[in-house]
């Protein structure tokens, strides 16, 4: 075996048998699962204590308009609104709604007033029946018949479908929000990896430079074979850790659906879908075929050429900033001063992750085609354009870059890593550092 199969194999082998690795690798999905139902769940749990509002209606215009219901209890009062906020009645109640306009000429006029700020739920209950009653006033002023009506049948809701031809000429269904919400998980899962796992090779080089342990190795392996060793075998870690998070996922969405019994005649869907009639005998109530069309969308989906292009550009954008982290670690004597020297490498990822969320509305403009190329923000970026559609040569072309990039750069930071990992006691500057990467010996 190699002296470099020999460090990746260690690397990987300490870093995936610990116990934070194993728990944190299955613990991860259910983590991400309960941050998302959690707050869904408590969003749902009423506040059961009934809120008393008082009401002081000036224009004498809304003392109907206001309903009770299980949150809130109205009480119209016949005061001014001075008058009230001095009086010891005040006290009972937990906000007052000051009407001193009519809203239908001032919008603006009403006003809450509580001690403590008015939560949302309070301010738009109100909103939403003055804004009724007001409308309802405006049509009855227009004294047409049946208007309301009328008005209500001209409202309609447009549904466009997206659907992508194929050269073959065949038809399958899709869904831009769809390709929005893939794109930016996988832009997120690889912006997270590549700082994690960068910052984790940084920290291993700077750990073994300041314990000495380094220089026992060195007098074994050469420097740049001990860089990539420690680069590939923590990028091993990271594929192992994803590939087992996708395992979970797809276990736990079979089971979820085997548990339903959700089965779905796509082929069938499609074709009634395409001669516009409805489809019939599904297996779940979906009438307005939201469920299922997103089934549709996720059925027609190349999984595989997206998880294809994932690993290449994760596997790219990692060597190309891990090979820069590790000439970082490689310079320093501790880890408090990797911050001054990880800063300019950071900043470009942050940068793509940004770039990327504005890419993700308009997949084939300037910002995304440029970033997909810049090798610095490219494994983030092309991540969100690959689900709407990429074609063949700028694909190769920003992986071509990428690889390119990163073989320039790992040769810069095996110029720094062999000078640095044996160099104790000082201070480091980026002037230092280049030069280190033009000596010639």
């Amino acid at each position: 075996m190699s002296k470099i199969a020999l460090i990746i194999n260690r690397e990987y082998t300490t870093r995936v048998m610990k116990p934070s690795f194993i728990i944190l690798t299955f613990l991860t999905p259910v983590l991400i699962a309960g941050m998302i139902m959690v707050p869904l769940l408590l969003a749902q749990i009423k506040d059961n204590t009934e809120k008393k509002i008082v009401v002081i209606d000036q224009t004498g215009l809304y003392q109907n308009v206001f309903a009770d219901n299980e949150s809130f209890k109205f009480e119209l009062i016949d005061q001014s609104i001075e008058s009230f906020r001095t009086s010891k009645d005040k006290e009972s109640y937990d906000a007052v709604l000051f009407i001193p306009q009519d809203l239908s000429l001032n919008p603006k006029a009403a006003t809450l007033f509580s001690e403590e700020q008015v939560g949302l739920e309070l301010k738009s209950y109100v909103s939403g029946l003055l804004k009724d009653y007001i409308e309802e006033r405006k049509l009855a002023e227009l004294n047409i018949p049946d208007f309301k009506e009328l008005v209500e049948k001209t409202k309609v809701s447009i549904d466009v479908k997206t659907v992508r031809w194929g050269k073959d000429g065949e038809e399958k269904m899709g869904s831009a929000e769809l390709a929005v919400i893939i794109g930016m998980i996988s832009a997120f899962v690889i912006y997270i990896f590549i700082v994690v796992y960068g910052a984790q090779v940084m920290s291993g080089v700077v750990q073994e430079k300041t314990s000495r342990i380094v220089e026992v190795i060195i007098s074994s392996v050469k420097p740049f074979q001990l860089m990539m060793g420690k680069i590939i075998g923590i990028a091993m870690v990271g594929l192992t850790q994803f590939a087992l998070w996708v395992i979970l996922s797809v276990v736990l969405v079979t089971a979820l659906t085997t548990a339903f019994g959700t089965t779905l005649d796509i082929e069938a869907y499609q074709q009634a879908h395409t001669m516009g009639v409805s489809a019939v005998n599904l297996p779940f109530d979906d009438q307005d075929g939201v469920v299922s069309e997103l089934l549709i969308a996720l059925q027609n989906f190349d999984f595989v050429q997206t998880g294809v292009l994932f690993v290449l550009f994760f596997l790219g954008g990692y060597l190309l900033y891990a090979s820069l982290f590790a000439a970082v670690g490689s310079a320093v004597d501790n880890e408090t001063d990797t911050q001054q020297f990880s800063l300019p490498l950071t900043l470009p990822i942050v940068f793509a992750i940004y770039a990327a969320i504005y890419s993700a509305e308009n997949p084939d403009g300037p910002l995304a085609f440029w970033c997909s190329m810049i090798p610095f923000t490219s494994p983030i970026v092309m991540m969100v354009r690959l689900p709407f559609g990429v074609p063949a040569w700028q694909l190769a072309l920003s992986l071509g870059i990428l690889i390119l990039s990163f073989i320039g750069s790992t040769w810069v930071a095996g110029k720094i890593y062999r000078t640095g990992i044996l160099m104790y006691g000082k201070k480091i500057t980026w002037k230092e550092m280049m030069k280190w990467v033009f000596y010639k010996g």
